[in-house]
């Protein structure tokens, strides 16, 4: 059985945790109405079963390859991103002034989830040029916007964001290229960036890169940092002087090209400044905030198809007995408890970046309380969603027995694509980091309070324990000192991002009627609230202990 979209899953999820109904009533996304949405999920399923999904093999198998003259992709991968372009699906979110059809971030979520799913490494072409539009729609100059944005929002052009050289991967503030003024308002890049996603391909005719570079006597660290549009193709149609040193030999994601790439090797690289001398970190995070989402998403992504292809072959596998008949391997109770863990952790992934995305829109139209609540949720679902996606996976292999560990199932190409996405758009460990630091005192403490007055409206017992546990941990990391803080942040980020999903899947059982479809939906809810919320309870002793363990080896003893 091939990949299917969750069309009625995704659905549902749009009405219940989203409220698309409420931002369809809006002006801004008037054009949300029902038939709509229905025509983009129906369509984008379409697109992906036929035409996405079936070059997935060979996305791994194959892969992206280099060349001379630059990076080729598989056979059939330039047809079927055409057919992506020509559907319009780059326009989902972008707004109508730019090109785009204005619907919510939210509905564009489902499209790239549906996408990813099918084949995830090929959809990262269109993530990363959803980032580069939010940066330019926040940053570019309107004459900017005009010349980039409307090939950018229909996909005939994609983008990419350059932060990472050889001496500085977390630590931005390290990097080297350099930005020198041309006298002519463009600036002479030169440098070299590392960890390009899609940073050359065969695709599009132009790729949009936006570069974090100093300009000379910046100030040191990231204050000296700014943000630089750098074009495969300039807008004159001569080719810039960027160039693809190398791609990377990687453990998965093989569809997607991570490119080395050189920027004025011949002294001939130009680019635009975006937004003000040394704004580089505030336009970027604009992108890295997207991506960052759309990384969690990657893990609903692959959890979704790992999902699909276990049940497949549980049912199929015949193998051994229960009540005294040879059975399908589906009706073993262990097997039961991994696919129904898979389930619940899928729909929870799902349901906590679809919470995130719209607040993504709400806070575009205005509402404080919603960018407030979106800060917070940004590291839960970049972090916990890329966590689900990888046990998920994991679970995947574990129910094909050694099958799973066998290439040509694809389960373990499920678990190889998914182990990259907790590390890149900022490691779990910094997402976590975010969250104590940051995030919790964020409005004097308020974002954080709201969350937790919000969780507490929990039915489920021990969902509500969950929940003021979460609350009583948060409290105290507001005040302890900094090494205490960060070694409490990922047992606390779990606890919370596992109160958030449950708050979220108890919403949706009581939203769920008595089809085929509710009664499966509250069966799922039900095993995520009795038997993975607990789970999370037993996280409360590392989220309180203090950081002095953790020193007690030296750094020379954990190499003994």
């Amino acid at each position: 059985m091939p990949y299917a979209a969750p069309i009625a899953e995704q659905r549902f999820v749009l009405d219940q945790i989203v409220g698309i109904d409420a931002l369809a009533g809006t002006e801004r996304f008037a054009a949300a109405t029902p038939d709509v949405i229905d025509a983009v999920l129906e369509g984008i399923a379409q697109l992906a079963e036929g035409e996405w999904a079936p070059l997935a093999r060979a996305g791994d198998t194959v892969g992206a390859k280099w060349t001379p003259d630059g990076v080729v992709m598989p056979d059939g991968y330039k047809a079927a991103y055409r057919a992506y372009v020509e559907g319009g699906w780059g326009t989902i979110g972008v707004p109508e002034a730019f090109g785009g059809q204005g619907l919510p971030f939210a509905v564009q979520c489902a499209v790239l989830e549906t996408l990813g799913s099918a084949n995830m490494g090929f959809a990262l072409a269109p993530i990363l040029s959803v980032g580069a539009i939010e940066a330019l729609q926040h940053h570019g100059t309107p004459e900017q916007q005009a010349t980039w944005l409307p090939k950018l929002a229909t996909g005939e052009w994609t983008g990419t964001m350059n932060l990472t050289e050889p001496q500085a991967g977390s630590d931005v503030g390290a990097l080297r290229t350099m930005a020198t003024p041309r006298g002519d308002g463009t600036f002479a890049i030169k440098g070299t960036k590392i960890y390009i996603s899609f940073g050359d391909h065969d695709l599009a005719e132009n790729i949009v890169h936006l570069v974090l570079a100093r300009t000379p006597d910046a100030p040191a660290g990231t204050r000296g940092i700014s943000l630089f549009l750098v074009p495969k193709v300039r807008s004159d149609g001569t080719p810039n002087d960027v160039r693809v040193v190398s791609i990377e030999h990687k453990m998965g994601l093989h569809a997607s090209p991570t490119c080395v790439l050189a920027f004025g090797d011949h002294e001939d690289c130009v680019g635009e400044l975006i937004g003000p001398e040394y704004g580089g970190m505030r336009a970027m995070f604009t992108m890295m905030n997207n991506a960052r989402l759309n990384v969690g998403l990657q893990g609903v992504q692959v959890a979704e198809a790992a999902t699909q292809k276990a049940v497949e072959y549980a049912r199929e596998r015949v193998q051994g007995a229960r009540e005294g008949k040879l059975t399908a391997i589906i009706e073993h109770p262990d097997v039961r408890r991994m696919l129904m863990r898979m389930k619940a952790q899928t729909q929870a992934a799902r349901a906590l970046v679809y919470y995130a995305a719209g607040q993504v829109d709400r806070a575009g139209l205005g509402d404080a309380a919603a960018r407030d609540r979106l800060e917070i949720a940004t590291p839960l679902a970049k972090a916990h969603g890329t966590d689900l996606g990888n046990e998920v996976a994991s679970l995947g292999v574990q129910v094909h027995g050694g099958m799973g560990y066998v290439e040509e199932t694809g389960a373990a190409q499920f678990f190889r694509d998914a182990r990259i996405t907790p590390i890149y758009e900022g490691t779990n460990g910094i997402q976590a980091a975010d969250l104590v630091g940051r995030k919790l005192s964020l409005s004097n403490g308020a974002a954080f309070a709201t969350l937790i007055d919000d969780l507490r409206g929990a039915k489920h017992e021990g969902l509500g324990a969950l929940v003021a546990a979460c609350d009583a941990v948060g409290r105290r990391l507001q005040t302890a000192d900094a090494d205490d803080r960060n070694a409490a942040s990922y047992p606390f980020l779990t606890m919370l991002s596992v109160a958030t999903c449950g708050w979220l899947l108890e919403r949706e059982a009581a939203a769920a009627g008595d089809d085929a479809f509710g009664r499966a939906k509250k069966a799922v809810v039900a095993f995520y609230l009795d038997q993975i919320v607990p789970e999370a309870m037993g996280l409360r002793a590392a989220a309180e202990a203090l950081a002095a363990p953790l020193y007690a080896l030296s750094a020379e003893a954990f190499a003994a």
